[in-house]
């Protein structure tokens, strides 16, 4: 993450309530996985309740390393963990990507958008190496273009940065929304549309519309 930011602004900007908050501290990174941890104590783990994992059962260990700022669901309890500040909010998902919105809207540098039902993480590897040879670029890390990768991408993207390229991918409709309010790309990429992920949406043509509603506010988009 580029900019610092308090425990009170994380609660302002997810719309969450905070306990026990730590006076005076900043949180410069984030984290949803418990092996990724550098600063502990300027670390805010997100606790993302996935199929196979609960984010909510790794806050003791991880407590017992340092991390002090932890953003749980609301029947999160808390009581036995002490010296921890808990900002719970109704999704952990969904107060990651506002978190991420927040994060982009202060890099005023250009943002390109890769779209397409293939060939996403390849282009922006070409197009990576390509600006590369002359500004300071940040890109989407391997595939990390879903809900969850796109906000995990907007936080490695750095204040020296010049140009940021990010995929976006979706697998069913209406998820392109928080996708687009979270990358608000300059520039938009759309590689082809074909028949991946065809079951989560109506029709081809309806998942044209949404993969292109991205770029509603783009100031140039390159497509086939």
């Amino acid at each position: 993450m580029f900019q610092e930011i308090s425990q009170e602004q994380i609660e302002a900007i997810t719309g969450g309530t905070l306990h026990n908050r730590t006076e005076g501290l900043l949180i410069s990174q984030i984290a949803i996985d418990s092996r990724q941890i550098l600063h502990p104590e300027k670390t805010l783990f997100v606790a993302l309740r996935g199929a196979k994992a609960e984010g909510a059962d790794f806050i003791p260990q991880l407590a017992d390393l340092g991390v002090r700022t932890f953003l749980v669901h609301l029947d999160f309890q808390d009581a036995s963990i002490p010296d921890t500040c808990f900002i719970k909010v109704s999704d952990t998902r969904r107060a990651l990507q506002l978190l991420a919105k927040f994060q982009r809207a202060l890099f005023k540098n250009p943002v390109v958008s890769i779209v397409g039902s293939n060939g996403k993480t390849i282009v922006k590897e070409w197009l990576g190496q390509v600006l590369g040879q002359k500004y300071a670029v940040a890109k989407s890390p391997k595939s990390y273009n879903s809900q969850v990768g796109v906000p995990l991408s907007i936080f490695g993207i750095e204040s020296y940065h010049q140009v940021a390229i990010l995929e976006a991918g979706i697998s069913k409709s209406g998820e392109m929304t928080a996708l687009e309010e979270m990358i608000k790309p300059d520039l938009g990429i759309f590689t082809n549309l074909g028949t991946a992920h065809q079951e989560g949406f109506e029709s081809l043509d309806s998942k044209l519309q949404e993969k292109l509603s991205i770029f509603e506010d783009s100031n140039f988009l390159i497509y086939c």
